[in-house]
């Protein structure tokens, strides 16, 4: 797929959920904040409450960039360990490897941080690791292969070039951006995590299946 239709896709299902999903879909999202076809604009009927859980589970899925037998399996985790569900499954998502590799300022998109990864560009405790799942552990340190550093998408990060759209470094995790290091210092906590989503209605969503 090219990368103005991959933009355009990426604006069509951000207008569709809502919220904005890239950096890029911004501009398209404030111009045109309604949902995509020629009905977007016209008023619409009440949703369902199934509509409405299933819509806010679509929103959490797209900003993780995961597959919905991803999402599901870790609900189904999430639901086994103790405490509340919701909060659980963000926690969860959030010490995914790609998902702090965004968070600690390294790309600029859910994908892009998935693709350094996926090219072993990233480490942790000096490993390479080449699975955008690779779930983290409080303690551990991500950081950029030294043969890596030095490639212009690296470089741009370690200036600070992302956090002009990215949103403030989370409490859990320390940066040392200029290093290309990061450390989970402690399991998230849902309220850090910035992401857009009532997770009582995914869990709802789940439970009626």
């Amino acid at each position: 797929m090219s990368a103005p239709a991959r933009t355009r896709r990426q604006a069509r299902a951000s207008r569709a959920l809502g919220l904005p999903l890239t950096p890029k879909a911004v501009k398209y999202f404030e111009r045109r904040p309604y949902p995509p076809g020629e009905h977007g604009r016209a008023r619409r009927r009440a949703d369902s409450d199934y509509s409405v859980r299933l819509k806010e589970k679509q929103r959490l899925r797209a900003q993780y960039g995961i597959r919905e037998a991803q999402l599901r399996n870790l609900f189904d985790e999430a639901r086994r360990h103790e405490g509340l569900t919701g909060e659980n499954l963000v926690e969860l998502l959030e010490m995914r490897l790609d998902a702090l590799v965004l968070r600690s300022g390294f790309a600029r998109t859910i994908a892009q941080a998935r693709q350094l990864v996926v090219h072993r560009h990233i480490m942790v405790d000096g490993e390479r690791v080449d699975k955008p799942s690779f779930r983290v552990k409080p303690g551990q340190l991500v950081h950029v292969h030294k043969r890596s550093e030095q490639m212009p998408p690296f470089q741009v990060a370690a200036a600070g070039a992302h956090r002009d759209v990215l949103p403030a470094v989370p409490g859990y995790l320390d940066v040392q951006l200029e290093q290309l290091q990061s450390r989970l210092t402690r399991r998230p906590k849902r309220t850090e995590v910035p992401i857009t989503c009532d997770v009582q209605l995914v869990v709802e969503f789940y439970a009626r299946g």
